[in-house]
């Protein structure tokens, strides 16, 4: 077999870093992982191809060549998705899908040959089973949530690393927590499912060998959901492979809010290379934090948690909503005064969206005020339901927000607050990239020359050589971010 998979193409959003990406002469921050441990899966005696549409085109001759299509993709992806169907269509190559867009949504593609959905641990076997039978079925589903300890290693050897800003691995599936607006336990359970120490070091010491010098993401929707296990196995071998390494790498993930009450693990996060975590914030407002089910975020002080996790050396990146039944007027105002005091630059603030079968799409339903599916963008300024406040109040009023705080004037007095909060540790090894001296001279003559922001640009950049050196690269990155954020709201500012 001759199987070609393909990973869709993302539109300008906030999280494409598009514009970002071009200070660094990269073409896409990941590479599909969900597809390269799909190839690992695969039998090993046939012959596979990966085309990353974030980094390069779709040519004919490359669907020509396959005898299957293999596509993964999420709801944003999925226009890109119908084009890259209707091409392969075309030359009347059979298609094989997966992934959270195909299995919240199947039936909405009735012309792929083959929907292998959930997770492919449980599905993909079977579906190959049948295929190599001749008696494949349409769908194949599952309600198993399988044990990760037995997932291979991704073929990692489809990847071109250069094009990449980041690589990345998983180490667990699932959420102990019940957010009703959220699809990671719909699709990946509360139970916390992990992989071993052995697994994860073996992953690192791959890319490693490949000769990886840069940072990895674990895409963990909730890297401490099993907070024992991270602790007494997973940091303490990273800690002792990433000294024994001399520090090649430098970690982010996602956590919930609760790491700030660990100081232990924030510290051993620090200490094996993490310096970045994305937090679901989400709102000031304990109405809507009630609302939405977010409890690991009430009755407390949220800034000072956040504050808290950025002085042990995480750069807090944080996600925000407006939108809910209970934000009351005043929200668009809070969540700008709350954004600007916690320092947290990377702020993605959205609309609320239901995505289907949560908790919220039901109610909704049930309530009759939902429209239609989500875009997967939740920076776009539309929404899929009847929201309770006014819409034209609740678009105007998240237009003022993404207005004030990716403005120069509040983006980087914001980042001048992160940086004097931010207390990274100092016994790390950078290793040294091209890429980033490039990166600075293109900052210096985009922003700091030709910019509308080169005044903040050059206060900051004056400001951080005097007052936190070390701190430099970091300022130059966070200058180039808010550059990459103005161009994706570019018509609100």
């Amino acid at each position: 077999m001759k199987i070609l998979l393909i990973y869709p193409k993302y539109p300008d959003t906030f999280w494409s870093l598009k514009w970002a990406l071009r200070f660094i002469s990269k073409k896409a921050s990941l590479p599909p992982l969900g597809l390269l441990t799909v190839a690992a899966i695969l039998p090993g005696e046939w012959e596979k191809k990966l085309v990353d549409m974030n980094i390069e085109k779709l040519r004919d001759k490359d669907i020509k060549w396959a005898d299957y299509v293999f596509i993964g993709a999420i709801s944003i992806q999925r226009e890109s998705v119908k084009k890259a169907i209707e091409r392969c269509k075309r030359f009347d190559i059979r298609i094989v899908a997966g992934g959270p867009l195909f299995t919240t949504e199947y039936e909405n593609f009735s012309d792929v040959d083959y929907l292998v959905l959930n997770e492919a641990e449980a599905t993909l076997q079977p579906f190959l089973k049948d295929l190599g039978n001749g008696c494949a079925k349409h769908i194949y589903t599952s309600k198993e949530f399988p044990n990760i300890k037995r997932t291979p290693i991704p073929l990692w050897e489809l990847v071109n690393t250069k094009k990449y800003a980041n690589m990345c691995i998983q180490y667990s599936r699932g959420c102990p927590f019940n957010c009703e607006f959220c699809d990671v336990t719909l699709l990946f359970g509360h139970k916390m499912r992990t992989k071993t120490k052995e697994q994860i070091i073996e992953e690192l010491e791959i890319l490693y060998s490949l000769g990886w010098r840069n940072g990895v993401f674990i895409v963990d929707d909730n890297f401490i959901g099993n907070k024992y296990k991270v602790k007494k196995e997973i940091l303490p071998a990273m800690i002792d492979w990433m000294k024994k390494r001399k520090y090649p790498f430098h970690f982010g993930t996602q956590t919930s809010i609760n790491l700030a009450d660990d100081d232990d693990l924030m510290r051993m996060m620090a200490q094996s290379g993490f310096e970045s975590v994305f937090v679901g914030i989400e709102t000031p407002d304990e109405g809507s934090l009630a609302e939405c089910g977010k409890v690991q975020n009430r009755n407390r002080d949220l800034i000072a948690c956040v504050k808290k996790i950025q002085r042990f050396g995480l750069q807090v990146q944080g996600g925000f909503i407006v939108g809910f039944d209970s934000d009351p007027p005043s929200i668009f105002e809070r969540q700008i005064k709350f954004i600007q005091e916690s320092g947290i630059t990377t702020a993605m603030v959205g609309l609320l969206n239901a995505p289907r079968g949560t908790r919220l799409y039901k109610r909704l339903t049930k309530e009759g005020r939902l429209l239609k599916d989500i875009s997967g963008d939740n920076t776009d300024f539309s929404t899929n339901f009847v929201p309770k406040m006014n819409l034209e109040v609740l678009v105007n009023g998240y237009k003022k927000i993404v207005r004030t705080i990716y403005s120069p004037k509040y983006y980087y007095k914001r980042a001048k607050e992160f940086l004097r909060e931010y207390k990274p540790l100092r016994n790390k090894r950078h290793h040294f990239h091209f890429s980033r001296i490039g990166a600075f001279f293109k900052s210096t003559l985009l922003l700091g020359i030709i910019g509308k922001e080169r005044f903040q640009y050059w206060k900051l950049f004056w400001g951080c050589l005097f007052k936190h050196p070390r701190l430099l690269p970091a300022a130059i990155t966070l200058a180039i971010y808010g550059f990459h954020f103005r161009k994706v709201f570019r018509n609100y500012l």
